[in-house]
Order: structure tokens, then C-alpha cells, then sequence
């Protein structure tokens, strides 16, 4: 019995079974692919049917795929919306068949439709599929013009055309693909469109359409599908024709690339759909990426025949009356990858350290070796920022670093005398970020001023002042002890610890800071109405009588009558005062007193509240809609791109002309005009040496010093981990020690020059990096846009900090920017922080039922409690942290309980198994993890399975070493039954399941 029509074959009088068999095909596909140099290309496939249209044979386009269907619709008029391609078994088995008994030819040297006819004959006559009567009849059908939807062809007629019009179809030869490239090229240089062989564009039938070809892969090649019913045929023909070279051949395709594969189907007049059904069965064939694969490689018949038998193998079979065959499937957003079909390799497991976090052994050898690994990447890392998104991320982060860093300024003037304020702020942003920027190791951290710094500052500060010392000389000296302590660090490679930063310390850290942001950014919002209250009891009347009266008067004025209008001289202008028309917040400076029953009274600023209120919350809105519209269904892909790309930048400035438009006085942004120290007697330059400090202040100061390295080290590095996650798709490596030995750098130069420590900021960095995300352009009709990576470079951060350091110079612009559109970028950010933390999906699963949770990698694998439980150590921590941070006298060790959860996750081992948190606290990108499950190709230690704990539901299964874990759909049936299943060996000697 065939083993496609049964269960078992007999091969030398043994039944062999259906899956040893599939396996056997698996092995011939795979050994074929990978021995086999063969180039290979994506395949479009156009389908075309067989139609009469008044007296006039014509084959249609019906179809196309680039990956998924497209059909026409409306008679021609329009394109369906792609959708995933479903065929019914029977359909792909019949066209296996014919297949089996067609013609085929593979690398047939045919230059034009007439040699493509005579072929296609003879090979059919050998076969003996024809008679001598229909010989003509399917020349004249192959020879019939083809119609493309997107041409408003006239009708052309035998009159029209003085003969017939199969003999006008007759193609003159044309090129190979290299040629017709060429070609392409000169006619686009000289001003022409493109051709179709040699025929002008100015043909009705050659036409081609060119906007379509941005969606096809470049390099793509045609398979030209050909169906139809003709009423003399007997018997069905099938005809498969692979060219040796890939040739544009007349008017066969609507786009201008040049054909691969032809495949011909033709019968008799029979059940209405049938023809159509096999050509798409064909079509979905010739875009599979293994079948193509095969189609270009194979030798012979018997090739062919093992793909179809693959590709079958891979098929999912959806039980009738469960779904609806009518009904087009939508295309996924994530597709499998196809790898495990074309070789059988164990794919080993990734580690959870970094290998540029390795100790090398000798002195500075970290450092050695990172600029070793950015030098080669040095001038990529600002060519790579000539690009629109690049400036919509400058547009955006200038914002967000400048408002945070001049509130910073005004809360370290108030708690330092204004030894340090706004105007040191700004320039240790410039200076550090331009530094950073240009010899960094990882160019995309923004560094900022963080509140654990701002503890330490004032602690410093509270220090010298009780102690009657000078605080500018001993935060030197703290500085000089830290840049010492965090350059032993480098030299010995101790930053090499951060692999011990787990996803569990990373999330923690990071989750805590964005709620920082959304919070902060609500309380500023609301904080205006301390400032301009609203007026709760709108019902009450308010009593505003209130009168300003020289102060020697003001006992003998009587406020019952209508004031008169009083003089008094003013011996400061030498002017005489009208005191009825002094303002309220004046009266006091010019020498009177407030008379009257509602000086008391308060006066309410109900629109400024609430208008802050909306245009902040408008601000984060605006902003997260046009950032989301990149993955809507309105405008074109690029419109949508570039509009996503300048979101944030869009809904400022929209909310600033509502602002203004309204005229409403919100707070605004307040910047210095004038370069020059916060406090008038500091100097720029600071001496570590200082008379009114004893002598072994210089000794002393190296114990705030390591609280000051702790800060700063777990800030930089913890970001930095964040930020180098592979999630992130970064390109250029990492640059750990790099990173410290600038940051270094900075902080020596700041004590010297009196300007606040900055590290790197958390929330801002993780926005920088998702401005820069990047998605695939050109991609095929209803596929999804794919996450290509973060666009690499150094020239955002380095314009950033420049218009960082201009910020003085432009206060008329900067003036107009109410701050709460500013408190709604840092509610962007907040949030948008939040987005994709696997912390933050867990929470959400708590509060869900079990039939509407996702299919999260974590959950297929560790029990619901189990996850439940995890969840809730981390949401403890995450209270601890935020006390910790919350209470100022103590949130200078917030540094210190941050370390701490690195080991309250290693102490979680003795609470989870090594299998659970493998899954939960995993650094590999989850969609990879998912994608190498579904195709059976993730890797498990045997050691992980040991535990009696696990009863997930999937079954582990022995590989060597390893078990191969896959999902339930892709594990077979006998293997689900007992997990001590016994393999065979295959040729090379390896297991196979």
C-alpha cells in the first residue's frame, strides 16, 4: 500500500510504518537541502486561470502570493485581503497524483511562450496524455494573452489586430535574468518604463505593476501557476517546468521579475472550483519556503514526489464541522521558523551570562577588549544616525532630559544653598552626555540625575554644614576616593559580576523607576492646584472686596462708602501713587496695607487646573495612540512609520498650540538666560584642598566614597544590563567596563568643577531605545512588520546633549512649553517602560482566569501556583524597594537593597526548582524560546528534569545529553503515550524522534 493512501508500505516483504517512512523523507529533504549548493530564491506565484471573455480565450490572474493568498474580487476590480491559504487534503492528494504521472522537465532552455507550447506538447505525447487532436487545442490555450487586474486594457480584437490574436501573442526571445536586469536598468537611466521582453511600455499588454514591487523580496523569482477546464480533454494534463535560468517570458507576470517555474493544469469541464482549487493547492506549495527549496534543487521525479511527501508530513489537518472553511484566516503575528525542517541539529542551550562579561585575567583586559570590539563599529555609529527616526528620537529625549534635570537643579539649590543648582545641572548634562556619547560603550544610555544621588548629595551637604566645613572641597574628595574605588573595579574586571543580575533584579529595578515616573507625574500634575486652586463649591458666593490704603490711613478709611481716590507720594520714584488701582502682591512692597472683608478670600484659577490636567493627560494620549498607529490598518506603511516616529514629538506640539491658543497662564518651563554659577561666590574650579577642613578629612571622606561607588555602580551597570538585553537585538556589542571607565571619567571632572554626579538613568535610556526600534519595511502582503532591532549609533545622544547645553540660549522658545505637558512625556515614558516586562504580564495573569491567560513559554512548562508564588516575592521586593526609596532618611541604601535582591533570588533556589526558575528568570528572547518549542528544536538539561515537582505538560524526551522539548501540536501521538519511547539510530549515528 502507498504510504500516503495507508498506514504501512511493504519494502522487501516488511510493512514499514507510516512513521518510519515520514522520518525517511524527512532525512532524504534535509540531506537534500543542505548537500545541495544550488542557489535559491523567494518565489512569487501568480495563478492565472483558463477564461473566455467575448470569443477571446484569455488566461486571468486569479491569485497571487508573495507569502499569504490574495485573490480578485468584484470581477477583477479589486484585491482581497491577504489571508492564510486553506486547502483541503483531498485537493493537495489529487495534485500529487498528477504530479506523480505529469510531464516534467527541470532546467528547460525555453526563451519564449511558443518554445514554452512545443515543450510542454512533446513531454505530454511521450507520456501519451494527448491525442493528436488536442494538441492544437492546448497550443492555441498556451499561447492565449494574459490579463493582469491592475491594466485597463482595451478590448482588442481580431479586426483590430488584422489576424489572430494567438499569433499576435508570440513572444520574441528575450534575456537571462542578469540581462533583463541590465535592461531594466538602461531603460530606467534613459527615462522609460520597464518592458516586458522587448515590447515598449507603451503596450496595453505589458504594463507591469511597479508599486507592487515593494512588497516582494528583492531577488524574488515567478512561478507562473496555469489552470483551466477545456470541454474536448479526456483525461486531466499536468505539466511541471523548472527553467535553467530564470527569464521575463512575454506577459505572463503583473510584475516585472523575471520566471522560475511554470506549472500547467488543465481538464475536463467537471465540478465547478476543482481547477481553481489544485492551482491554489500548487501555489501554496511554491511559497513554502522548504517546498520551493526543493523545487529548486531537485534532480529528478523522485525529488519532487519527497517534497510533496514532506510538505504533507507538516500539514495540520482541521477536523470538519469545528471551523469554517469560508472563512479566511487571518495571518498570525508571529510565524514559526522553518529551520527544524531543514536540518536535524540539537541547538544548544543559551546561557544566561554575557560573553563580554567574562574576567580575562589580566589588568584592564575588559576594558582592552571593549574598545576593541567598538573600534571596528566607530564611524557606522554616526553614519547609522542619518535617518528620520533619528531626529524624531532627538525631538523627543531633549524634552524629556531637559525638564527632569532643571527640577533636579531646583530641588539640589534648595538642599545645598545653591551651591549646586539649575545651571550646574544643565552643564553636567551637556558634558557628561557629549562625553558618553562619543567614546561610550553603549552610546544609547542617556545619564541623568537619579534620587539616590540627590540623597547623597544633601547627606554630604548636611555633613560639612554641621561640621562647619566646606562642602565644595570634601564632595572633591569624595569624588576623587570614588573615581579611585570604580577604576579598581575596571582594572580588575569586577563589572564581570552583573551576570549576576538576573531578569528578577533587572524588572524589579526598572519597574520601580517607571512607577516612579507615572507617579511623580500625577503628583506634579496635581501639585498645580497648590499653586492655582480650583474652587470646589462653585454654589457659594465669594466676597473679593478688598482695598490697598496707605498705611497711615488705614484706620480712618471706611470701607462701607465707594473709596475716594487717595494720593500718597512715593519717595522712592518721586511719584505720586493711585492707591486704588494697586494690585494685592504689591501693596505691601510700596508701604500700604490690605483693607477690606475679602482680603482673605481665596482666589481660585479653575481653568489653569484643569487645563493642565487635560492638556498633561492630552500630552500622554496623543502620544500613545500615534506610537500604536505603526501596527494599525490606516495609511500607508511609511506614513504610519514616520508618524509613530515622531509621537511624542507630535503631541507636544499640539498640546503647546492648544495652550496657547486658549491663553490659559499654566506654569510654563523656566530655564536660565545667563551661563554663571548658581551661588555668585563659587568658582567654577574646585580645590580638593580647603583651610577650614582638617587634614584627615582626606582620609575620611573614602568611607562616603564607597557608598557613593555602590550608587553609582548599580545604577550604570543595572541599566546597562537592561539596555544590552538580547530582547534589544543589539548589533554592536556590549561595552560594561568601557561604560564605567567613562562614567569614571565624568565623575572626576564634576568634582573638580562643582557639577552634580550623573549615572545613567533608567526610564529615559529605556525610552531612548525604544524611539530607535526598528521594523522590517518591505514585507509581504499581510505579513507582519518584523522587529529588525534598535538603530545602533552615537549621533542622537550627541545632538541631545548639545541642544542640552544651548538650552540658555533658547528661553523664548522653551518659555512656552507648559510644564504639564512635560509631566505627560514622563507618564509616556513611565508606562511605555512598563510595556513587555514578563513582571508585569504575571501581575496581569493573577487577576485572569485560566482559559483567557496567554500562552506565555512560562506557563506551558511551571504550574500556576508555582508562577502565583514567584510573582508575589518579586511584588514584595518591589514594596521593600519603594519604601526604602519613599523614606528619605534611610533611601540612601536603596543602592545597597537593590544588590539585595540578587540574593533573594539566588536564596528563591531553595524555594523553586532549578526547572522553574529556569523558565521564569530566563534572559533568552521569549519569542525565540516559543519558536524553537513549536519546531522541537529547545534544548533542556537532563539535569532540570529530575525534579518530581514537575508535571508540566509536556513530556521530556531523551536526546543524548538532552531532551528536545516541543509543543503539543508538533509531538506525535505515540511519544505523548510514554515518555521512555526507544529511538532509533540514524545514518549519521544521531537520535531521531
Amino acid at each position: 500500500m502507498n504510504g500516503m493512501n495507508g498506514s504501512y508500505e511493504v519494502k522487501n516483504g516488511e510493512q514499514i510504518s507510516h512513521r518510519k517512512r515520514s522520518l525517511a523523507v524527512t532525512e532524504f529533504i534535509q540531506g537534500l537541502l543542505t548537500k545541495n549548493d544550488d542557489e535559491t530564491h523567494v518565489v512569487f506565484c501568480q495563478l492565472d486561470t483558463l477564461t473566455k471573455k467575448d470569443e477571446e480565450v484569455i488566461w486571468r490572474e486569479s491569485a497571487r502570493w508573495v507569502k499569504y493568498e490574495e485573490d480578485v474580487e468584484e470581477n477583477g476590480k479589486r484585491w482581497s485581503k491577504p489571508h492564510v491559504a486553506s486547502v483541503t487534503l483531498h485537493n493537495v492528494l489529487e495534485l500529487r497524483t498528477q504530479m506523480f504521472g505529469g510531464a516534467l522537465v527541470l532546467d528547460a532552455d525555453v526563451t519564449n511562450i511558443p518554445q514554452l507550447a512545443d515543450l510542454i506538447i512533446e513531454e505530454l505525447s511521450k507520456n501519451k496524455t494527448i491525442t493528436e487532436n488536442t494538441k492544437s487545442l492546448i497550443r492555441s490555450s498556451l499561447l492565449a494573452r494574459h490579463v493582469h487586474p491592475h491594466l485597463k486594457r482595451r478590448r482588442i480584437s481580431t479586426a483590430d489586430s488584422g489576424g489572430n490574436i494567438i499569433t499576435q501573442c508570440s513572444m520574441p526571445k528575450t534575456s537571462s535574468a542578469a540581462d533583463f536586469a541590465k535592461m531594466k536598468a538602461r531603460q530606467h537611466a534613459e527615462g522609460r518604463g520597464e518592458t516586458n521582453g522587448h515590447l515598449p511600455e507603451s503596450s496595453p499588454l505589458i504594463k507591469l505593476n511597479k508599486p507592487f514591487m515593494k512588497k516582494i523580496p528583492e531577488g524574488a523569482q515567478v512561478a507562473n501557476v496555469w489552470v483551466g477546464e477545456i470541454e474536448d480533454l479526456k483525461e486531466p494534463i499536468t505539466a511541471f517546468i523548472r527553467l535553467d535560468k530564470p527569464r521575463a517570458i512575454g506577459d505572463l507576470t503583473e510584475v516585472p521579475l523575471p520566471t522560475r517555474f511554470i506549472f500547467l493544469h488543465l481538464s475536463p469541464v467537471g465540478e465547478p472550483g476543482h481547477i481553481f482549487a489544485i492551482g491554489r493547492a500548487m501555489s501554496n506549495m511554491m511559497v513554502d519556503v522548504i517546498f520551493s527549496e526543493v523545487a529548486y534543487k531537485a534532480k529528478s521525479r523522485e525529488d519532487i514526489m519527497h517534497g510533496f511527501d514532506e510538505f504533507l508530513d507538516q500539514t495540520t489537518v482541521l477536523p470538519p464541522g469545528q471551523w469554517d472553511p469560508e472563512i479566511r484566516l487571518e495571518p498570525p503575528t508571529k510565524v514559526p521558523s522553518q529551520e527544524g525542517r531543514r536540518r536535524f541539529e540539537s541547538i544548544a542551550e543559551e546561557e544566561h551570562s554575557d560573553p563580554t562579561l567574562v574576567r580575562t585575567g589580566r589588568l584592564f583586559g575588559g576594558l582592552i577588549e571593549d574598545i576593541k570590539r567598538k573600534v571596528p563599529f566607530y564611524i557606522s555609529d554616526f553614519k547609522d544616525g542619518f535617518h528620520i527616526q533619528c531626529l524624531g528620537a532627538v525631538l523627543f529625549m531633549y524634552l524629556a532630559t531637559l525638564t527632569p534635570n532643571i527640577t533636579f537643579g531646583a530641588l539640589l539649590g534648595q538642599s545645598t544653598q545653591h551651591y549646586m543648582g539649575t545651571m550646574e545641572c544643565i552643564v553636567a548634562v551637556a558634558f557628561v552626555n557629549l562625553v558618553f556619547a562619543l567614546f561610550g560603550g553603549q552610546p544609547l544610555i542617556i545619564m541623568g540625575s537619579t534620587g539616590p544621588v540627590l540623597v547623597l548629595e544633601i547627606i554630604l551637604y548636611t555633613m560639612c554644614r554641621d561640621s562647619d566645613w566646606d562642602f565644595l572641597p570634601f564632595r572633591c574628595l569624595v569624588g576623587l576616593w570614588s573615581a579611585l574605588f570604580l577604576l579598581i573595579i575596571v582594572a580588575f574586571d569586577l563589572s564581570a559580576l552583573v551576570r549576576y543580575i538576573t531578569r528578577f533584579t533587572e524588572e524589579s529595578f526598572a519597574c520601580l523607576i517607571a512607577i516612579i515616573f507615572i507617579v511623580e507625574s500625577f503628583k506634579k500634575i496635581f501639585s498645580i492646584a497648590d499653586t492655582h486652586p480650583f474652587n470646589t463649591h462653585p454654589e457659594i458666593p465669594l466676597d473679593y472686596t478688598c482695598f490697598c490704603v496707605p498705611s497711615n490711613q488705614s484706620s480712618v478709611y471706611n470701607m462701607t462708602t465707594v473709596p475716594l481716590t487717595t494720593y500718597a507720594f512715593n519717595s522712592t520714584t518721586d511719584t505720586i501713587t493711585n492707591w486704588t488701582n494697586v494690585q494685592r502682591e504689591d501693596c505691601a512692597r510700596l508701604g500700604g496695607v490690605l483693607e477690606g472683608s475679602g482680603c482673605g478670600t481665596t482666589v481660585y484659577h479653575d481653568n489653569v487646573f484643569f487645563l493642565s490636567f487635560i492638556i498633561g493627560v492630552g500630552t500622554f494620549g496623543v502620544a500613545w495612540a500615534l506610537v500604536n498607529m505603526k501596527k494599525s490598518t490606516f495609511f500607508p506603511t511609511v506614513v504610519r512609520q514616520t508618524i509613530g516616529d515622531f509621537a511624542v514629538f507630535i503631541s507636544i506640539c499640539s498640546m503647546v498650540l492648544l495652550d496657547v491658543l486658549l491663553g490659559v497662564p499654566t506654569p510654563k518651563l523656566m530655564v536660565p538666560n545667563t551661563i554663571q554659577p548658581s551661588r555668585p561666590d563659587r568658582p567654577w574650579f574646585i580645590s580638593p584642598y580647603s583651610a577650614h577642613n582638617p587634614w584627615w578629612v582626606w582620609i575620611a571622606t573614602a568611607l562616603p566614597a564607597l557608598v557613593a561607588v555602590i550608587l553609582i555602580f548599580m545604577d550604570q551597570q543595572i541599566t546597562a544590563v537592561i539596555i544590552n538585553r538580547k530582547e534589544n537585538k543589539l548589533k554592536k556589542g556590549c561595552g560594561y567596563h568601557l561604560d564605567l571607565t567613562i562614567t569614571t571619567f565624568c565623575l572626576v571632572v564634576c568634582s573638580f568643577f562643582g557639577l552634580p554626579w550623573y549615572v545613567a538613568a533608567t526610564v529615559r535610556s529605556m525610552a531612548h531605545v525604544n524611539s530607535l526600534k526598528m521594523e522590517s519595511e518591505c514585507t509581504a502582503p499581510g505579513e507582519k512588520p518584523v522587529f529588525l532591532g534598535c538603530r545602533e549609533q552615537r549621533l542622537t545622544p550627541l545632538i541631545i546633549a548639545i541642544l542640552n547645553g544651548c538650552s540658555v540660549f533658547m528661553t523664548s522658545i522653551l518659555q512656552l512649553v507648559p510644564m504639564p505637558v512635560l509631566y505627560g512625556v514622563f507618564l509616556y515614558m513611565g508606562v511605555s517602560a512598563l510595556r513587555g516586562m514578563q513582571f508585569m504580564d504575571r501581575m496581569m495573569i493573577m487577576l485572569m482566569p485560566a482559559k483567557y491567560q496567554p500562552d506565555h513559554m512560562y506557563l506551558r512548562h511551571v504550574r500556576i501556583k508555582r508562577v502565583h508564588l514567584f510573582t508575589f516575592f518579586q511584588i514584595l521586593c518591589l514594596g521593600i524597594l519603594w519604601a526604602i526609596k519613599a523614606i528619605k532618611t534611610i533611601s540612601i541604601v536603596f543602592p545597597v537593597m537593590v544588590l539585595g535582591t540578587c540574593f533573594v533570588r539566588k536564596g528563591m533556589e531553595r524555594i523553586f526548582s532549578k526547572n522553574e526558575l529556569k523558565w521564569l528568570d530566563e534572559l533568552m528572547p521569549e519569542d525565540k524560546m516559543m519558536k524553537q518549542e513549536d519546531e522541537g528544536e529547545l534544548i533542556v538539561d537532563d539535569d532540570d528534569m529530575d525534579d518530581e515537582d514537575d508535571d508540566g505538560p509536556i513530556e521530556f524526551l531523551q536526546l543524548k545529553k538532552y531532551r528536545k522539548i516541543g509543543s503539543v501540536e508538533h509531538m506525535p501521538w505515540n511519544l505523548k503515550q510514554d515518555s521512555k519511547t526507544k529511538y532509533r539510530k540514524g545514518p549519521d549515528d544521531e537520535s531521531i524522534v
